[in-house]
């Protein structure tokens, strides 16, 4: 989706997720979202909106800029991809062998991108990187329609592919990348949402791939109903029963989300699905501060760029302030699901999201290159949650690796981890998702969840260490 009058790039939440096999899944009474869920029940399906969830900004350049670079011009920070790997104490893992060889990630877009294939050789040149073992692209929900330059819809979903594909790549190297383009928008109902369940259960039946990486989602509010929700669930419940991972990215609105014309935003707190979904790991945003050399300067914080004049300017060219910042809240369609008991005392009887964060920050956004028409080629600092997703799905591919076969379900694995106080996750303690912004003619704010010691709505367990979290979730989901 994009944000009102916001043209320099596509702004979305979430990702696909899907309930544990024995969840009942009602809506949570007493809520002002499940009030605005219930007075949606005469909505049509078909006018639920599932949005991109790239934070795509326009500015180009001939070469990746660097950190320097950008906070010349912009007073904000990007990193390249050696930058993101030395952050996570990947360097390590690389120098075990340890790649994601043998694992294949699932990348699932609408429309994909024309030019993918050539891009990726690109960014993979420019940053010294080996092609993927395997580099596929398959479209098992049907044909894709040509690629048209002027509908932004599909120069959105292109931006998207380029993101996703090109930083699980960096991630894992080592792994496979499968690339799954369905060939419609996704609009929940008769078109869209269907066309994602079959393409993913087909990828799940055939054993393509062990963890499904997705950037996009619908707020939770503009559902009809629990039901029409439930409908759309098979693939998840799917990839649960023949163990595979399924990520989704957590949103890029903050405590808010937008409504069914894809502009507006709520005035309470609400969440995404399928993010909210406790079948899938929920990925939620940080901002990362690092040096030239990818060295943390001060530890990570909450993605937050609502209130900061310069990342403002970078993404929407205005002040603000405009929602931008890690999606994360409670569910109103989602009890608790057992893995999240410990935390009881933070989600209360429902779902609470996100399970982990990574880099997700507009200050701090990474370079990806991309070819396709409707811009000028080049380089494209880009941002948002759908950068932690596909960084995210990386990580787990390395753990898939570590423990010789697919992990599925890592959710009880994480909470575990946190319990223990294992060393490979990192707590995340300052900062939080609050956003403001003006609609009919009144600033709003939407207070949010503030970061603490242990898990909070804003980051969830924290993020990684990936030298000791691969080899610790590896050991606990793989058994």
């Amino acid at each position: 989706m994009r944000l009102g009058g916001r043209t320099a790039f596509a702004v979305g939440v979430g990702a696909l997720t899907a309930a544990l096999a024995a969840l009942s899944v009602p809506a949570v009474a007493g809520s002002a979202a499940a009030s605005a869920a219930g007075a949606a029940a005469s909505v049509p399906q078909a006018t639920v909106i599932v949005r991109p969830g790239v934070q795509h900004v326009g500015h180009s350049s001939s070469q990746p800029p660097t950190t320097a670079d950008c906070e010349a011009a912009f007073q904000v920070a990007c990193y390249e991809p050696a930058q993101i790997r030395q952050a996570y104490n990947l360097p390590v893992l690389y120098g075990k062998g340890v790649n994601g060889k043998g694992a294949t990630i699932v990348i699932i877009d609408s429309f994909g991108s024309p030019t993918i294939t050539d891009d990726l050789a690109r960014f993979d040149q420019q940053f010294g990187l080996l092609a993927p073992p395997s580099f596929k692209i398959i479209r098992p929900a049907g044909a894709i329609p040509p690629y048209n330059s002027s509908n932004s819809e599909m120069v959105s979903w292109a931006g998207e592919t380029s993101l996703d594909v090109e930083y699980a790549h960096a991630i894992a190297p080592g792994a496979n990348i499968l690339l799954v383009e369905t060939p419609v928008a996704e609009t929940e109902g008769v078109t869209g949402f269907p066309q994602i369940v079959k393409a993913e259960e087909y990828v799940i039946n055939h054993h393509l791939g062990g963890v499904i990486s997705q950037s996009f989602g619908a707020t939770e509010s503009t559902f009809p109903s629990p039901a029409a929700l439930n409908a759309l669930r098979g693939a998840y419940t799917d990839a649960e029963r023949h163990h595979v991972t399924v990520l989704a990215a957590s949103g890029d609105n903050g405590a808010t989300d937008v409504g069914l014309d894809g502009q507006t935003f709520y005035t309470f707190r609400v969440t995404s699905w399928p993010a909210s979904d406790p079948l899938v790991t929920s990925v939620g945003g940080t901002q990362l501060h690092l040096d030239a050399n990818g060295n943390r300067m001060s530890p990570d914080t909450v993605w937050n760029d609502t209130y900061s004049t310069p990342a403002q300017q970078f993404v929407f060219g205005d002040s603000g302030p405009s929602p931008l910042a890690g999606g994360g809240g409670k569910s109103v369609f989602f009890a608790r699901p057992a893995y999240q008991n410990p935390v009881r005392k933070v989600v209360g009887q429902v779902r609470g999201v996100p399970d982990i964060s990574m880099s997700a920050a507009c200050n701090g956004s990474v370079d990806v290159y991309q070819s396709f028409g409707g811009q000028p080629a080049g380089w494209y600092p880009t941002c948002g949650t759908s950068e932690a997703t596909p960084l995210f799905a990386g990580i787990v591919a390395l753990a898939d690796q570590v423990a010789h076969h697919p992990l599925g379900l890592i959710n009880p694995a994480l909470y575990a981890m946190a319990a223990r106080h294992l060393p490979g996750l990192v707590d995340v303690t300052s900062g939080n998702n609050t956003v403001s912004f003006t609609q009919g003619g009144k600033k709003h704010t939407v207070h949010g969840f503030t970061a603490g010691p242990g898990y909070d709505l804003a980051s969830g367990i924290g993020t990684v260490n990936a030298a000791d979290f691969v080899p610790e979730l590896a050991t606990l989901a793989g058994g």
